[in-house]
């Protein structure tokens, strides 16, 4: 293998992999918020979880129909012993009057993909039709 070939796939390695910024994708920890009042912003969650150590993100997800907060959110930290400081710190306390729900998120499980357009109904018929002999 040249050399240049080498330096480069050593470099790449050492950052964690092939794309860039894929090492920031491995090295954070996203943590899943339940139990949010309904008012609460996802620069609420930011400023919440800022007091345990650097915050990457926080979002409060949101229903698209209604644009109303879904009462969840995620907080992702870089900083793995903050991230672990931070659930145990405020899992099952009050913040804006409702006990919080904190662990460390799960991956999202696979979904079934939508059968789109019209997929339902079918069968029917029968009902009365009269005599048969």
């Amino acid at each position: 293998m040249p050399d240049r070939v080498r330096k480069t796939s050593m470099r790449r390695a050492a950052a964690g992999g092939n794309s860039p910024g894929s090492e920031r994708f491995f090295s954070m920890t996203n943590i899943y918020v339940g139990n949010l009042a309904w008012g609460c912003t996802s620069d609420d969650l930011l400023q919440l979880f800022q007091n345990y150590g650097t915050v990457a993100r926080a979002q409060v997800i949101m229903d698209r129909d209604t644009g109303r907060s879904r009462g969840f959110g995620f907080v992702e930290m870089p900083n793995a012993e903050e991230a672990k400081g931070a659930i145990e710190a405020l899992n099952n306390q009050p913040f804006q009057g409702r006990p919080l729900t904190v662990n460390e998120a799960k991956p999202r499980e696979p979904r079934a993909p939508r059968a789109g357009g019209y997929g339902g109904g079918g069968g029917g018929g029968g009902g009365y039709r009269g005599a048969r002999y």
